[in-house]
């Protein structure tokens, strides 16, 4: 889980490709789920949250 200091330091760039490795992870889960291979339950609504903060400090630095 990221926190959000962390994330608010990071640069707009640093944020996109840590936004596409969320996702790309998020793809991986989803797959994972459905064939029932997943291990780590937890880890699907933690990368929504992640992301959803990644998006929100984005947002905001575009407004800014």
């Amino acid at each position: 889980m990221t926190k959000i200091a962390d994330i608010r330091g990071m640069t707009p760039d640093q944020l996109a490709e840590q936004l596409l490795s969320l996702k790309k992870e998020q793809f991986n889960l989803r797959f994972q789920a459905a064939t029932g291979q997943v291990e780590k339950t937890h880890r699907v609504g933690e990368i929504r949250k992640d992301i959803a903060r990644i998006k929100t400090v984005l947002r905001a630095k575009a407004a800014a």
